[in-house]
């Protein structure tokens, strides 16, 4: 094979003889492989029969290619079995190339509908669909078998009403996603954890402060360390802080403008908003009191990386938060610090690790994205193929 048939086909085997037209570009050719049979793998062949074969290939730019080559039915000599000579990289009896195939998946799942690139291509849509699917397959075989990270991110999502929420598992050393389970109980998680390879070899799991999560992580994984995600954390820390408000001042937790400078860290309100903020709080002592509770305790949280010696300081500290939370005269308060002394050791571990379920809710922002693109999905089992290829 020449080196002008390598560059213009990339196919095994082919030799071009001739390239005409323009729209598409036919271009005739030459099998040159060594012929055997299909059945005894002998060379041993008789010519019955030949008939000319015309097979889209991979468009050049915005042209179409079309291969023409002539096919010979043979008998073997040995088994006396009939056969229409074959191609590498062409299935029997198809007018596509492999290549071909690939290059219209490929394009569909970049975003290029599936009725666009029927009229582009001369395609019907449920072939761009049947091909699409046959890529996807093949992609997920290439990802069957993986390992579980050794830092995994778990959270949960939205699927569909009807079949509920679904968990994703996020190798956040890498930035992809690992799988996705339908469903986020014990019972549906169960399984796929039983079924996976190296859950010896994962070290540390981040998730929000859920207990069902935290017991199938003991239950499964029992040498992972659990970190506690910090935006879930400190979401909790505003939510009771909220209801307290609540308590307190009705009104003024009513106030949609009042209610954003107050969610707010205080050293990210501009000087006007945080003077804003003071003076609602001076004519309620008791919120304002909480209100700087909340905020040193949101510091305590947000502190990354700390070092043995500065993690020792940060425990008592935190500890002494707790207590403070729990001897509260109001309910909400009292709430949080059994949901931080419960999660004690999980959200400690968070100050000293980097890693977040970020990584987690950014590829929850594309599945959401593909799923309106697909105008939703209804068989989750297509959903986890094309979650898995795109993310992973």
């Amino acid at each position: 094979m020449n080196d002008i048939s390598k560059s213009l086909l990339n196919l095994y085997g082919f030799k071009v003889i001739d390239v005409t037209g323009t729209q598409p570009v036919e271009v005739r050719v030459e099998y040159m492989a060594p012929l055997v049979c299909p059945s005894c793998g002998t060379m041993a062949l008789r010519k019955k029969d030949q008939k000319e074969r015309r097979i889209r290939h991979i468009s050049i730019g915005k042209r179409a290619m079309v291969l023409i080559l002539k096919t010979i039915k043979f008998c073997c000599v040995t088994c006396k079995k009939y056969f229409w000579q074959r191609f590498q990289g062409v299935l029997p009896r198809m007018r596509n190339t492999e290549a071909f195939k690939e290059q219209i998946a490929d394009l569909h799942h970049k975003g290029i509908t599936a009725k666009d690139l029927g009229i582009d291509h001369g395609l019907g849509h449920a072939t761009v669909t049947r091909w699409y699917t046959d890529y996807l397959q093949r992609k997920n075989l290439e990802l069957s078998g993986s390992a579980l990270p050794k830092i995994l991110g778990i959270d949960e999502h939205f699927f569909t009403r009807r079949k509920g929420y679904a968990t994703t598992l996020c190798n956040l050393s890498t930035h992809r996603v690992f799988d996705v389970v339908l469903g986020r109980s014990e019972a549906s998680l169960g399984a796929f954890f039983r079924s996976c390879k190296g859950k010896e070899n994962v070290q540390i799991a981040v998730m929000d402060l859920s207990e069902t999560y935290r017991s199938i992580i003991r239950k499964f994984l029992p040498k992972a360390l659990i970190v506690a995600d910090r935006f879930h954390v400190i979401r909790v820390v505003n939510q009771h802080f909220l209801n307290a408000w609540k308590l307190i001042h009705p009104e003024g937790r009513r106030n949609i403008g009042l209610t954003k400078l107050l969610r707010q860290h205080e050293w990210n309100l501009l000087p006007e908003k945080h003077r804003i903020a003071q003076q609602y709080l001076t004519h309620h002592p008791a919120l304002k009191i909480i209100y700087e509770f909340k905020q040193e305790l949101c510091r305590l949280l947000l502190l990354k990386r700390q070092n043995q010696q500065q993690f020792r300081r940060i425990i008592p500290k935190f500890l002494a938060r707790i207590n403070d939370l729990q001897t509260s005269i109001f309910p909400p308060l009292v709430t949080l610090g059994n949901t931080l002394h419960s999660w004690q050791e999980e959200i400690l571990r968070m100050l000293r690790f980097t890693k977040t379920n970020g990584i987690t809710e950014g590829f929850h922002n594309k599945m959401e994205m593909m799923s309106r693109r697909a105008y939703g999905f209804r068989n989750f089992k297509n959903y986890r193929m094309k979650v898995r290829v795109a993310c992973a």
